[in-house]
């Protein structure tokens, strides 16, 4: 029987895992309780003394290596704290009770929440938003069912922006919210309603936009007026004035929800250009009384629903780069499907960077996506836009790479955007290659948890696991990358040690990857668990990184032991980690293609 005592490793609890092979018990496997790898016991060396770490010790540890600064002697009391049902009534520290804090929730690799620190005082145009696209959809763009519940549950997870598509019932006489043109079912609008208004401030506290992609006739637009105003009451922010010359901060919309369409004018347009059309030839004996009292109906309910719109909004007319003018009077809201971003953004980059400074830029889904999902969110946040807009019903990289933009700033939904973005008097040119300003460097310990949050044969039906991790960096083109560790064979508690380097020319836009995976022989390897992590608030030092399924769920149990370090000025000494496994791009590429399916 084998028998584990390595340095820094593992060692043998003699707790038999069993597998069965033809009925009978075939194979026999010892659970490996985790222990502290040799970094942790170097770093327990170094800040305790006799064997055993105070509070003072442990306060050390915290600003020096965990470069928590700001860190206070009753910051190292909370972790003692936490620690209460392993170390009783003793107010030091052992080395397992060291790496247990490591590996607990009270070590997380970004501020936890609540916690925004962002300033939330500046125009709503200068921050991304956490944006639904189809947001009552409950699967697929054709057939799906239309609810309110998917509503409930992004506004839960913390998503600021919520889409509504309105249409006439075949009646003409009603609203509905579903997905005009295709099989959808629909949704009444009062449910929709309801569900943002008791759950648009349960994950934060800042504002919620609803966009209305709006098909109405005017009486329908003036009783959506009305529905609004008694379901949001006063939660509903009305501007001041028709057209605003900036938007509001944030900060000053807080626990207020915000109508954003297009002025029912250009509703009006369209139909006195469409009358024009039919009946050009008409004689003014078919005009009198009753005519001009429908006409001051239809007036008063534009009026009505005008004074709802917060944000004016407005799609493209003519040729996409007229649509980007500025206009120093008025700020407004454009859209653009990913696909006219991309096409836009090759030779007018630097007019949709100086654009979304003082507009909002909303991108949505291109129409073909009809498995609901999603695109790569980088090209629009590098250009400014704000409301990069997903369906959330899904899961995939993509989604996991907007969740992870989201964890940043006490994931209140709102995420000020890096200045380079924001600065009038050098506009960002997205094509330009930057130099790379920091190096991350990352180390992958190991992993615990699966045993706990998994089947025993989840993964091979004869044998424990063989963990591998993938990390690596979603951002600008310069920056991508995603390199592996080694796979552990027959293992639930892996140990890896394998340190990566990743230098970044953008960091204020770097997002890390995590994914672990069971190394399988035929290529289809199992999922173990991701997460997404914005590179601009990794809290240094040793973490816990717990990880997700692929909906975006939060496991239990298991967690990662990762460590991550800086390195500002000579970055090539990070260049070649040992123990150092590359992953040819366009290989993980075929395999992310299978994680957006």
């Amino acid at each position: 029987m084998r028998s584990w005592s390595q340095p820094g490793g593992l060692r043998d609890t003699r707790k038999p895992f069993r597998f069965k092979i033809c009925g009978c018990v075939g194979r026999q496997f010892h659970f490996r309780e985790v222990r502290p790898p040799s970094d942790v016991r170097r770093l327990f060396e170094k800040y305790s003394e006799n064997g055993t770490m105070s509070i003072d010790h442990l306060h050390r540890f915290l600003i020096h290596y965990q470069m928590l600064k700001d860190a206070t002697r009753e910051d190292a009391l909370s972790v003692l704290h936490s620690l209460r049902h392993h170390i009783m009534y003793r107010k030091e520290l052992n080395l397992d009770h060291f790496f247990r804090y490591l590996l607990s929730d009270h070590n997380p690799p970004v501020t936890p929440s609540p916690g925004v620190h962002h300033d939330m005082n500046a125009p709503l145009a200068h921050y991304y938003m956490y944006t639904g696209h189809n947001s009552y959809l409950t699967g697929n763009q054709l057939s799906s069912d239309s609810s309110f519940e998917p509503i409930t549950k992004a506004l839960k997870k913390g998503v600021r922006v919520i889409e509504l598509d309105l249409w006439p019932n075949s009646r003409g006489d009603k609203v509905k919210v579903c997905h005009g043109g295709t099989l959808t079912s629909p949704v009444s609008l009062n449910k929709c309603l309801n569900a943002t208004c008791q759950n648009a401030f349960v994950a934060s506290e800042f504002p919620v936009v609803i966009t209305f992609e709006d098909h109405l006739t005017p009486r329908l637009q003036a009783k959506v007026a009305k529905m609004v105003t008694k379901s949001f009451e006063l939660k509903l922010h009305r501007p001041d004035a028709d057209q605003l010359a900036e938007f509001p901060s944030p900060e000053s919309l807080k626990r207020k929800i915000l109508i954003s369409t297009k002025p029912p004018k250009e509703y009006l347009e369209r139909q006195t250009s469409m009358g024009k059309d039919k009946h050009s030839g008409q004689s003014e004996e078919h005009t009198g009384k009753d005519d001009s009292d429908e006409d001051d109906e239809e007036k008063n309910a534009i009026l009505e629903y005008k004074h709802l719109i917060a944000i004016h909004a407005g799609k493209p007319k003519g040729r996409l780069e007229n649509s980007l003018r500025i206009d120093t009077g008025q700020v407004r809201r454009l859209s653009l499907s990913e696909q006219e971003l991309e096409d836009i953004s090759k030779d007018h980059g630097q007019d949709l960077v100086r654009f979304t400074q003082r507009n909002l830029l909303r991108i949505y889904p291109k129409g073909t996506r009809f498995d609901s999902s999603n695109y790569d969110p980088l090209l629009g946040w590098m250009h400014g836009a704000q409301m990069v807009a997903f369906n959330m019903q899904g899961y995939g990289k993509y989604l996991w790479i907007m969740e992870g933009m989201f964890r940043a700033n006490g994931r209140c939904g709102y995420v000020k955007k890096p200045d380079f973005l924001l600065d009038k008097d050098h506009i960002f040119n997205p094509k330009v290659r930057l130099p790379v300003k920091t190096t991350l460097k990352v180390t992958v310990y190991l992993g615990e948890g699966w045993h706990l949050d998994f089947k025993k044969t989840h993964f091979d039906q004869f044998s424990p696991p063989d963990f591998f991790v993938r990390v690596g960096i979603a951002g600008v083109p310069s920056d991508e990358v995603m390199r592996r560790t080694q796979a552990i064979e027959d293992d639930w508690t892996p140990v890896w040690n394998e340190e990566f380097a990743f230098p970044l020319t953008v960091p204020e836009l770097a997002i890390l990857r995590i994914e672990c995976l069971e190394y399988d022989t035929t290529g289809h390897h199992d999922f173990g668990g991701q997460t997404c992590l914005p590179v601009s608030e990794l809290r240094e030092g040793i973490r816990s990184v717990p990880l997700h399924s692929r909906k975006g769920e939060k496991y239990r149990s298991v967690k990662l032991l990762m460590g991550f370090q800086f390195q500002l000025e000579d970055h090539r000494e990070f260049l070649e980690p040992h123990s150092q496994l590359e992953v040819d791009w366009e290989d993980d590429r075929e395999d992310d293609k299978e994680d957006d399916s």
